[in-house]
């Protein structure tokens, strides 16, 4: 079992009121990706695998790290579609779609409780499948050779922090909310399982002339 660092993509267009038009880094997300490759090859961390999702977001992150490792994409990586659900939500339950950060703030941890009850008819995708496809995936990653670098989204890694840690689903709203754009997380094998050895780190972007590079959405 090898050990695998999760980084969240960078900035996406965070004014976008639907999936596709949220799929792509901002010129901030490119900066911010540029600037984690260049702290990774500068400290000399080994990874011999790259996985990214399929989506845009993710394959524009680490094209920007130019790790030069070829990347695997898998689909299983992908984010939960949060505006696709928080818009069915609005539509069968009456709440409001969030307008700004303090209405995301509370309305997330809300979906996601909605979500994990079955309760919106809309979902593209249950809550269980997307634990299932996510436990899935990380069981093949660990299971190659060498240390992985899996470029991925907020929502998929506070749900493998949740999967890990065994925490509610409050908890991994919370989670999902404090994550950095760009930032890493580490599991390491630990008597057969993995186990978090780094959560929400952005050495990259610790310098005060960065520190309006850190970002959450």
């Amino acid at each position: 079992m090898s050990h695998i660092t999760l980084i969240r993509h960078g900035q996406a267009n965070s004014s976008a009121t639907d999936e596709a038009s949220y799929d792509k880094l901002s010129p901030l997300g490119h900066q911010q990706s540029a600037w984690l490759g260049a702290h990774l090859r500068d400290g000399q961390q080994h990874h011999t695998r790259l996985y990214t999702g399929t989506l845009t977001r993710h394959i524009e992150t680490a094209t920007a790290m130019n790790t030069r490792l070829k990347p695997t994409q898998d689909s299983r990586l992908n984010e939960l579609e949060y505006l696709t659900l928080a818009k069915a939500l609005e539509d069968e339950q009456g709440i409001p779609f969030p307008t700004d950060q303090t209405a995301f703030t509370s309305h997330l941890p809300r979906l996601f409780t909605a979500w994990q009850n079955d309760e919106i008819e809309g979902a593209p995708e249950s809550f269980a499948s997307f634990e299932t496809r996510i436990s899935a995936v990380l069981q093949d990653i660990a299971a190659g050779e060498g240390p992985a670098l899996v470029v991925t989204s907020g929502g998929l890694i506070s749900c493998i922090m949740r999967q890990v840690l065994r925490l509610d689903i409050n908890a991994m709203a919370q989670l999902a909310l404090a994550i950095y754009n760009t930032s890493q997380h580490r599991l390491f094998p630990i008597g057969g399982q993995l186990s978090p050895t780094m959560f929400n780190a952005i050495p990259h972007l610790e310098d005060p002339s960065r520190h309006f590079a850190q970002t959450h959405v």
